[in-house]
């Protein structure tokens, strides 16, 4: 017999039980028929009762222990996670003091001590788990690949790491397509840059993905790089495989290396950050008003990477140990 049932038969029973309040012999003989049925201590068939009758139908039964971290110091940490640009809960924990202060001084904190406090002694795991739920509930969406095998990949060598313990210099390059809910037509695309040793990033956008763009953003990456540009390493897109970019790469000295076909998050760096700054900053909307656009969105880029480069941080994981059926982490200070 399961919970859900024996709460029935203390349902359809209260009156019964109430009826009988004054007759102890009658509602003693009653107990222990009730306890018989539902398979319950004879102690706890007044207890049992009593929930059923103190229990009002609109409320929801929640078991277990109160909450602690309540709505107000989710409130608070809404409010701490939208001022530092929606990070994930890894990047937001050491900040959280640090937006309280600054908070402070300028008289815009507007929660209690008591939810700052609360908010002070939350675990690094608790914050994770709580902008999890806010990236969730605030837009979290998936777009279309837009990438096509080129049939120069027998001159490209594959990479596969390790990405450790290479210097700067060593990127990976993907685009970004701004299509919304279809591939056809033409529209704007992001080229993004990212460096595997020091995480420096660089995105430029270009009207579709002919070669001729793609190689023009190339260049102005590799002029804007604060170190030597040593390997780019895209995926298996024609954008990136293709005789004209293969040319001005061994012209420069940059080694093409490509990723394997048909696995997932094998340009890691890169394709985490397609999500949480391309499609964070620029959404999933579809960009097809014209060339015009990709101006636009230069000129965005250009202030994003410098605020991105020079004021996010960035935590590596140190160590990761499995303990049972989770993963324990420690990250960079």
């Amino acid at each position: 017999m399961n919970m859900t049932t024996k709460k029935e038969i203390f349902r359809e029973h209260l009156k019964d039980w109430l009826a009988c309040r004054h007759d102890r012999q009658k509602r003693g003989e009653m107990a222990r028929t009730i306890a018989g049925i539902a398979r319950v201590h004879l102690k706890s068939v007044p207890r049992s009762f009593r929930r059923v009758q103190m229990r009002r139908e609109s409320e929801e039964e929640r078991r277990g222990r109160s909450t602690y971290y309540t709505v107000d110091v989710n409130s608070a940490l809404y409010d701490i996670w939208e001022a530092a640009s929606r990070p994930c809960g890894e990047l937001l924990y050491p900040m959280v003091a640090d937006y309280i202060a600054g908070f402070k001084q300028l008289n815009r904190w507007k929660h209690s001590p008591e939810t700052t406090d609360k908010l002070l002694e939350m675990s690094g795991t608790t914050i994770k788990r709580r902008t999890k739920a806010l990236r969730m509930k605030y837009g979290v969406n998936h777009g279309k690949s837009s990438t096509k095998p080129s049939s120069l990949k027998h001159l490209i060598p594959i990479f596969k790491g390790p990405w450790d313990d290479l210097s700067p210099g060593n990127g990976q390059i993907d685009t970004v397509a701004h299509c919304g809910n279809t591939l056809a037509g033409d529209f704007a695309y992001t080229l993004s840059f990212v460096d595997s040793s020091t995480y420096w990033g660089i995105r430029r956008a270009q009207w579709n993905k002919g070669q001729l763009a793609t190689k023009n953003n190339l260049v102005f990456i590799k002029e804007h790089l604060p170190f030597p540009w040593l390997m780019a390493h895209p995926d298996t897109g024609s954008e990136f495989i293709n005789w004209l970019a293969k040319e001005w790469c061994d012209a420069n000295g940059i080694k093409l290396t490509r990723s394997e076909p048909n696995r997932k998050n094998d340009n890691m760096y890169v394709e985490e950050r397609n999500g949480h700054v391309v499609r964070k900053y620029l959404g999933w909307q579809r960009l097809d008003v014209g060339s015009k656009i990709v101006d636009l969105m230069n000129d965005y880029y250009q202030v994003l990477d410098l605020y991105l480069n020079h004021f996010q941080a960035v935590r590596r994981t140190l160590t990761k140990e499995r303990i049972g059926s989770k993963y324990h982490r420690i990250f960079e200070k």
